[in-house]
């Protein structure tokens, strides 16, 4: 019985004495050996495709999830797949006609070939919002001003047509190129203004006239009709009567019958002065 009690205090005196090594090796393990492992893991999201090379030279294309690498000999780089924007800041462009216009836009795009993206281009978003501003520049130099304000879309897909045959080589894909703003010089605005408002004018003029045709046409057929048909004008003149009336402002109208004048026409002074 004494010696297994002592065999037990040999046991409990052995491991109290374990007990900081043991906690000096988890220190290792926590702050040496884990940071190490993790230098062998790279994990690459579901929107990123990861480059990998060894020793400096492309060793293939790596898929979203864990992925273990040799530290030093490899090296990943991550590539964003999703559609990516860049503003083209306002810049002046001379039209075909010679009009000085400032005009900003936004650049969509996104990465289909992540190894050419890397390999081919430094920094393919600078790249692309570069070539964007040159693009402009040559697409709207051979517009003219009228076409560039009423056929904005049409140029816009020029433009994206231009940017995306050079950028399909550096594993770019333009989805699409919207013209923001396009800003006129202050003249010319007050110069348009002008017109539209001449044109205005102008078939205001021309609806009048017009108005004034139809208007003159169906009174020439009206006094055919009340000269034709028996009473009618006497009817219209009654008409015409009620409509007076319905206004209530003050008026005085005198009413004569048609005899009576015809019977005025016989007295000798209106014959004199018919015969004169």
């Amino acid at each position: 019985m004494a010696g297994i009690i002592d065999v037990i205090v040999a046991l409990l005196v052995f491991a109290f004495s374990i007990i900081p090594f043991l906690v000096f090796l988890g220190i290792i393990l926590i702050f040496v050996v884990l940071p190490i492992l993790m230098m062998f893991i790279r994990i690459v999201n579901q929107y990123e495709r990861g480059i990998l090379f060894s020793f400096g030279r492309y060793a293939g294309t790596v898929g979203p999830g864990l992925n273990i690498i040799v530290p030093i000999i490899q090296e990943l780089r991550k590539v964003d797949t999703r559609i990516m924007t860049v503003d083209v800041p306002r810049q002046e462009v001379i039209t075909k006609d010679n009009v000085p216009v400032g005009i900003d836009a936004v650049v969509y795009f996104k990465v289909v070939k992540p190894e050419d993206a890397i390999l081919k281009m430094e920094d393919y978003v600078y790249a692309v919002a570069q070539y964007a501003k040159t693009a402009f520049r040559d697409v709207v130099g051979n517009v003219e001003m009228d076409e560039l304000l009423t056929q904005r879309k049409r140029i816009a897909n020029e433009i994206e047509k231009v940017v995306d045959k050079e950028t399909g080589e550096w594993g770019i894909d333009i989805t699409a190129i919207k013209l923001q703003n396009i800003e006129l010089p202050a003249d010319m605005k007050r110069a348009m203004a002008r017109q539209a408002e001449a044109e205005r004018e102008k078939r205001a003029t021309i609806i009048m006239s017009e108005g004034e045709l139809a208007a003159s046409g169906n009174l020439a057929k009206a006094a055919n009709t009340l000269g034709v048909v028996p009473g009618a004008l006497h009817l219209r003149t009654l008409s015409s009567l009620s409509d007076v009336s319905a206004d209530q402002t003050n008026k005085l109208v005198f009413v004569v019958p048609i005899e009576t004048l015809r019977a005025m026409e016989g007295f000798p002074g209106a014959q004199k002065k018919k015969s004169e």
